[in-house]
């Protein structure tokens, strides 16, 4: 179970913004990969293999553009008063880190600052594992080259999966430039009219492009990760931007997502890689179908059954 992880939401439907926030207050292994061009982050240099910290406490998802990283000292000072954080000799240092998405031109000009972080902390709960426009997904679009009022509603989508009894869940929200595919159909993005039109094939006939975008996430595991493992997973799971958002990680999309590891439990690493774009394509998919999506995987025990029963 993914017991050591708090998911809080903090949603301001009125300006349509909001904060999503993932809490291990014992502390958890992490990695971060960013593609996107145009990234709004906060302490990804410190989650490199070579860098002292070897665990953070929170990984903040908000809306507001680089403003919205604000929201991350609103965590800091929740954790500082609960004494949790890195023991840097007289204090304990909270380790934070963040990405926001830009969401400045849908609805009024707002962002989540440092209250707004506190109240996503305080709406933090285990299994928590809400989807839609909340959090950081509220103001969330897709599908934005002729501006926002031909883009489609998106927000906050969520993935969970067990295998060989390790739990892993993707928490993303989704801002791209680009349309939602599904099937090769579009199921969100770009309108014109009643239709949806291909962001893709409409590139070559638009002279510029709206930067109003960004798709975040945070992979969440009990598994037992090593820093690099999980830069590595990290990394590998923006395949599953690209199967489900076209285009993906354009210069106008600061896609980023980070990993999170328990270390309660073991596992060969490449089974968590193998998994990971399906897992986060259908994250994205969840924030339009109401409810997170959970994926079936053989444990060990049936594959065996499988593979004897074939010879």
């Amino acid at each position: 179970m993914l017991d050591k992880f708090k998911i809080g939401n903090y949603t301001d439907s009125e300006n349509k913004t909001g904060v999503t926030v993932i809490l291990c207050e014992k502390g958890a292994v992490a990695g971060v990969s960013v593609r996107g061009a145009a990234p709004a982050t906060r302490e990804t240099d410190l989650l490199s293999p070579t860098k002292t910290v070897q665990e953070i406490n929170a990984v903040v998802l908000s809306g507001g553009s680089a403003f919205g990283l604000e929201a991350s000292c609103g965590v800091m000072d929740f954790l500082f008063k609960k004494g949790i954080g890195y023991n840097a000799g007289g204090y304990k240092v909270p380790i934070v880190c963040g990405a926001s998405l830009y969401d400045l031109e849908n609805g009024n000009f707002a962002y989540p600052d440092k209250e707004a972080g506190i109240k996503a902390c305080l709406n933090a709960k285990e299994n928590n594992f809400q989807v839609g426009l909340i959090g950081a997904g509220t103001g969330a679009t897709c599908g934005k080259p002729l501006g926002m009022k031909r883009a489609s509603a998106a927000g906050l989508g969520i993935a969970k999966a067990k295998l060989f009894g390790v739990s892993v869940a993707v928490v993303v929200a989704i801002n791209p430039l680009g349309d939602i595919v599904k099937d090769g159909e579009i199921i969100a993005g770009l309108r014109i009219g009643k239709k949806f039109h291909s962001t893709l094939n409409l590139i070559g006939k638009i002279s510029g492009f709206k930067q109003v975008n960004t798709t975040i996430g945070c992979i969440l595991t009990d598994a037992k990760l090593t820093k690099s493992e999980c830069n590595a997973l990290a990394d590998v799971a923006h395949d599953g931007y690209a199967l489900a958002i076209s285009p993906s990680h354009t210069p106008f999309d600061g896609d980023a997502i980070f990993c999170m590891s328990s270390g309660d439990k073991k596992i060969a690493y490449f089974k968590l890689a193998a998994i990971m774009p399906k897992l986060v394509q259908e994250a994205i998919y969840s924030a339009f179908n109401g409810k997170p999506t959970e994926l079936e995987f053989l444990s060990d025990e049936e594959t065996e059954l499988d593979v004897q029963s074939e010879e």
